[in-house]
């Protein structure tokens, strides 16, 4: 640990996980994720770097599960929403009940990235409008320098992992187009969930009828429903903004502002 971690001291924070986005290969973490959460409170906190271990077995937390954690400001994110997490640290404390979770994700939500970015946001949730999900399969080489890249960032860690090295990617390129208040985008979509999806419908109904009932559920039930895309912008790059998760959200409706 360096010198600058070491004269801080730690903070402790609890907050709801509303993001899990796809894993990326790290040079200095091995297989990192960007997870991302909001407090009781609802302030946004980016929880960083979290392991692929911590997505597997007792240890993995999922949408919706309140998270503690201990973390410290990052040394080199200057976003206010980021978190230097102590991974250890994590421990799952209960889950957000779905008829509480309107309520404290709506005033998180804004008409588009610009106007999250000019409010001073690096984490936004907004309401997409007239979304279309498309599946687009990659090229055998795509795929390829994936799969060296999970191999890669395997042999970074301390203990060479397994799992992380055999991990295998998607065949498809999941993407949205949507429109919001700044106008037609067309996002990739680096939700976690979204990919562990259609691996698991792909075993169970086949690859076509796996990709079906993902257009059905994302074309047709959600926004029928009441859909967020939770964006998020890069530390490096703040104009860039990424989708990281597609969240079933009921809309507010009269009766909840004074329920």
């Amino acid at each position: 640990m360096n010198l600058i971690a070491m004269s801080v001291t730690p903070q402790s924070s609890r907050a709801v996980v509303l993001v899990k986005a796809l894993p990326q290969p790290s040079r200095t973490y091995g297989e990192t994720v960007c997870c991302a959460g909001v407090t009781a409170e609802g302030h946004w906190k980016r929880l960083f770097p979290v392991r692929f271990r911590h997505l597997r077995g007792d240890s993995s937390f999922s949408r919706w599960n309140w998270v503690k954690f201990s973390y410290r400001p990052p040394t080199r994110d200057k976003r206010g929403e980021s978190c230097h997490v102590y991974e250890d640290s994590i421990t799952i404390d209960g889950q957000l009940p779905q008829d509480e979770r309107t309520r404290l994700l709506t005033p998180l939500i804004t008409g588009s990235a610009k106007e999250a970015m000019a409010l001073g946001k690096s984490l936004t949730l907004i309401r997409p409008r007239n979304t279309k999900f498309i599946a687009k399969r990659k090229s055998a080489a795509d795929l390829a320098e994936e799969r060296e890249a999970y191999k890669l960032a395997a042999q970074q860690t301390s203990i060479f992992d397994k799992e992380l090295a055999e991990l295998e990617p998607s065949p498809f390129d999941f993407r949205f187009q949507f429109e919001d208040d700044d106008g037609r985008h067309d996002y990739q979509n680096g939700d976690w969930e979204t990919h562990a999806m259609f691996w698991r419908w792909r075993a169970e109904y086949g690859e076509a009828g796996g990709l079906d009932r993902m257009r059905a559920i994302y074309d047709e039930q959600y926004p029928s429903k009441g859909m967020v895309f939770a964006l998020g912008n890069q530390a490096k790059r703040p104009q860039t903004w990424q989708l990281l998760g597609v969240i079933r959200l009921d809309e507010l409706v009269q009766t909840d502002l004074f329920g």
